[in-house]
């Protein structure tokens, strides 16, 4: 679909919206949102988000003088992201969500904090990304439990810049067992009728026995697999390495109209 996909009601049939970001104030609600990226594994300073909000738009943006978040351990990877927990052991430890190397160590401790980390529901995010090569702008979710095997991810969507015309968009999405022994990968990467460089809405619902993926209000795939553990939302763009002496080009941006959480009446 070429243009813009409208935004979706408010209220959804059957569902108690449990979680809204309009991006409609001035600064960003802190009160949903905190404004780092695992800063546990480097620091709240080297994480930091570029981002504005522009036009009722949350706008994550990548620029030219931004430093990896992480150089030890995730290499040149540049990212601007927000998330809806943390938590970690003491500095030196083992402890603290998605530990992406067995070589992390906690280098910042962290309380525990959490905005919201929702054990299974319906989520939906109204969105555009940058068609720049090196570019990466995903909402996924990570375990927020502190036992290595409750460290789960569900990808609601990815979309990487060199994968976006005016034609179609190469959409990514799955499940990832990271330290889960109950959970299998299962990722999938579908071509579909959308320029992502226009809004679009991408959505899950993830229920106790399997997870729905929807893009703009069409169920596009059935995972027949579950984390059974609360999660906690990341939102964010990514700069990632690119092959060759390619000049890159800033900013990248990820623009959000909107992110919405809903609990089903009477439960699951």
């Amino acid at each position: 679909m070429r243009g813009d996909f409208p935004a979706n009601p408010i209220e959804k049939s059957g569902y108690i919206l449990d979680f809204q970001d309009e991006f409609d104030a001035p600064t960003l609600n802190l009160d949903n949102w905190l404004p780092y990226y695992l800063p546990q594994w480097s620091s709240r300073a080297q994480t930091a988000p570029r981002y504005m909000i522009e036009d009722s738009k949350l706008v994550l943006q990548i620029e030219a003088n931004q430093q990896p978040w992480c150089p030890e351990f995730d290499g040149d990877v540049k990212v601007s992201s927000l998330q809806t927990g943390v938590f970690s052991g003491a500095e030196g430890t083992q402890v603290g969500q998605h530990r992406f190397n067995e070589a992390l160590l906690v280098r910042e401790a962290q309380s525990t904090q959490r905005t919201y980390t929702p054990q299974y529901g319906y989520f939906e995010v109204r969105a555009k990304a940058s068609a720049l090569r090196g570019s990466l702008s995903t909402l996924w979710m990570i375990g927020f439990e502190d036992e290595p095997e409750k460290s789960g991810g569900i990808d609601m969507f990815e979309l990487f810049g060199e994968h976006i015309t005016p034609q179609s968009t190469q959409v990514s999405y799955g499940i990832y067992p990271w330290s889960d022994p109950h959970l299998s990968e299962e990722a999938f990467q579908d071509d579909i009728s959308i320029d992502a460089r226009q809004f679009h809405i991408y959505a899950l619902e993830w229920s106790p026995t399997h997870v729905d993926f929807y893009i703009d209000n069409i169920k596009r795939r059935t995972i027949h697999q579950s984390p059974a553990y609360p999660m906690q939302f990341m939102l964010g763009t990514y700069e990632l390495p690119i092959e060759g002496e390619m000049p890159r080009e800033y900013p990248k941006r990820f623009e959000i109209d909107y992110v919405r959480g809903y609990q089903p009446i009477g439960g699951y």
